[in-house]
């Protein structure tokens, strides 16, 4: 089930919103002398293709822009644990400037999510009284805030509050508990505090439980979609992120110092950088026009060039990951961020001689974009991941087709730019079709002459916050379990077969497997190196590597699971997995981030009004 969008016109925070909340959190943070642990959950069972080595070598945006906001807004001791860097990290055994932190903040996505609830149980065994406020946030709770929250007397644990937005939600819940927090008093019992107050209702993207015991929630309540911020160049600067990064570590605790600048290139050689959000595009499968408002956001060219610069001289910095949604998706805007980037230098050097780049696109817009592709590479782009999907346009119609793909294939090789095609693998594509462009292998073999360097195919599965969820589980498309093992959340990134109604699933599983070996093998890695047939032959053969030593990863994780698909018995789900806490609005109505099926919660009502006022008058004061 997709979020549901806000009145229309109330989607975007105003112009200057986000930097007045800076500026006034700045001098709030004067009087509080807070410790703060941002951690990013990593399940290692998750790490195969087509994530391998970017997932361990790519400090992730999320985290490292909470942190900048953090660090921009006076919280200086502050420190971003990466869990795929901190494979034992303990939140309970965590200190911070040598105390307990007021702060334990968790990020997740839904694959990750056993090891988020780890770390929020471990923060719980800290003693209550000296406890931090343990705020969740990221993908999983954007869609499953229930997830982070527990029901059962017998097994209380949970973090304190769920945030289901971004920075600008965080800080304004900051900005009204250090408003009225006493002194000497702890964040979290300011929140307790003010939790049944109402006073938090008047933040949309919150999630909250109301509960007379700890770590039990009784019922959660929604304060509703948050308000998105459209000009991505009041957030922090992504450079502050950085400085805050938890040095790799073997140890349960934490470093005495941050990773040093001169070791953050060693250990996270691709940076990530916001620099688009949205896209025009409404596919059944994919949450992100729904979550954008369907706004289309970005930053300004000359925004991303200062940011650029200033990682490479701060840090070393010069290959980046644009994580963006399409960025060819606005070709005006497109064009603003290329020419300012073609134009821009790094100590009098054209920023393309320093700087590498690559980000995600369609083969629709790219071919919209064929007359300006020069001007990308100009700018430093040498990647670009293609949502192919299908090449028949079988399973989603964005524009593609098989003449298009290799028209738009052989443009970007012809202007030195690697062409990574995203593949989706369903239930009515066989691996190889005679004479036919539709088998999954013809595809590959089609996609690799045309000049693709790279190949990511991924099983067709439902998304948390896509139209066709809700669908796929009624139906009985999603397995529950498959010869007596449950489907679990690492399980949900799309390599493993877990949503078909295909007669031998088996099939499906090893189809993937097929197409990941056709395409990287030693017989093409010697090809690449000994008969180039492109300018991109050194790319080629890199990824050729990756590939291997993913494709070895993914044959040991999904290589059982294809025996059990085969042996059986295979037990579907039978109703969308919907929070067993009740649920509601602030107002008391039905909650914006609830899947049908969620109990709705009876307690009376808050007076919204009073509530509202409250807040503003405690801001005020």
């Amino acid at each position: 089930m997709e979020l549901p969008r806000r009145t229309r016109g109330d989607e975007l925070l105003k112009p200057g919103e986000l930097l007045s909340l800076r500026q006034r959190l700045q001098n709030l943070s004067r009087r509080h002398d807070l410790t703060t642990v941002i951690a990013c959950a990593f399940d290692w069972r998750t790490r195969m293709l087509p994530f391998i080595y970017a997932d361990t070598h790519m400090a992730p945006a999320g985290v490292r822009s909470i942190g900048a906001a953090m660090l921009d807004a006076g919280f200086d001791k502050t420190r971003i644990v990466l869990q795929q860097w901190n494979r034992n990290f303990r939140p309970s055994q965590m200190r911070l400037d040598g105390r307990i932190p007021d702060l334990f903040m968790v990020s997740s996505m839904q694959i990750h999510s056993a090891e988020c609830e780890a770390m929020i149980r471990d923060a719980c065994r800290i003693d209550p009284a000296h406890r931090p406020l343990i705020i969740a946030g990221g993908p999983k709770t954007i869609y499953e805030p229930w997830g982070v929250f527990s029901a059962d007397p017998l097994d209380p644990w949970g973090a304190d509050i769920a945030v289901t937005g971004e920075e600008h939600v965080l800080l304004s819940l900051l900005e009204v508990l250090l408003s009225i927090r006493a002194d000497n008093e702890s964040v979290r019992t300011t929140f307790m505090r003010v939790r049944n107050s109402g006073i938090l209702d008047s933040i949309p993207g919150l999630v909250y439980a109301r509960t007379d015991r700890e770590g039990v929630a009784e019922e959660l309540v929604d304060t509703g979609i948050q308000r998105l911020l459209g000009d991505l160049d009041e957030l922090p600067h992504p450079v502050l992120g950085y400085r805050l990064l938890e040095p790799p570590s073997r140890m349960a605790t934490l470093g005495a110092r941050a990773l040093p600048a001169d070791q953050v290139r060693k250990y996270s050689p691709i940076g990530s950088l916001v620099l688009t959000l949205g896209c025009k595009f409404a596919c059944h499968y994919c949450p992100i026009p729904a979550y954008n408002q369907r706004q289309y956001r970005g930053k300004s060219g000359q925004r991303i060039a200062a940011e650029m610069a200033r990682l490479y001289r701060e840090y070393g910095l010069r290959h980046f990951f644009g994580a963006d949604d399409n960025f060819f998706n606005d070709q005006q805007r497109t064009l603003e961020i290329v020419d300012t980037l073609a134009s821009s230098e790094i100590d009098g050097v054209r920023i393309r001689r320093k700087i590498r780049w690559g980000t995600e696109v369609t083969i629709h817009d790219t071919l919209q974009m064929k007359d300006h592709l020069r001007e990308v590479r100009n700018a430093g782009v040498r990647a670009l991941w293609l949502g192919v999907e299908d090449m028949t346009a079988a399973l989603i119609k964005k524009g593609q087709s098989v003449d298009r793909t290799r028209e738009a294939f052989h443009l970007l090789q012809e202007r030195g730019i690697c062409p990574m095609p995203m593949m989706m693998h369903h239930d009515s594509q066989p691996l190889y079709t005679p004479g036919k462009p539709y088998g999954l292998l013809n595809q590959a073999r089609l996609l690799r002459k045309a000049g693709a360097v790279s190949l990511q195919v991924l099983m067709m599965t439902p998304a948390t916050g896509s139209k066709s969820y809700e669908d796929a589980f009624r139906s009985g498309l999603v397995y529950e379990s498959v010869a007596g093992r449950r489907v679990e959340q690492h399980m949900l990134d799309a390599n493993y077969v877990v949503a078909s109604e295909h007669k031998q699933p088996w099939k499906k599983q090893l189809n993937i497997l097929a197409a990941y070996l056709y395409f990287y093998n030693p017989l093409r890695l010697a090809v690449a190196l000994v008969w180039p047939n492109s300018r991109l032959y050194l790319a080629d053969a890199g990824m050729q590597v990756i590939g291997m030593w993913g494709l070895v990863q993914t044959f040991r994780r999904t290589l059982g699971w294809a025996m059990r698909l085969m042996r059986g018995p295979i037990k579907r789900a039978t109703k969308v997995p919907a929070s067993r806490i009740p649920m509601r609005s602030a107002d008391g109505e039905v909650s914006s981030h609830a899947l049908p099926g969620t109990p709705q919660a009876g307690l009376v009502q808050l007076n919204v009004e009073s509530s509202a006022g409250t807040h503003a008058d405690v801001l005020s004061e």
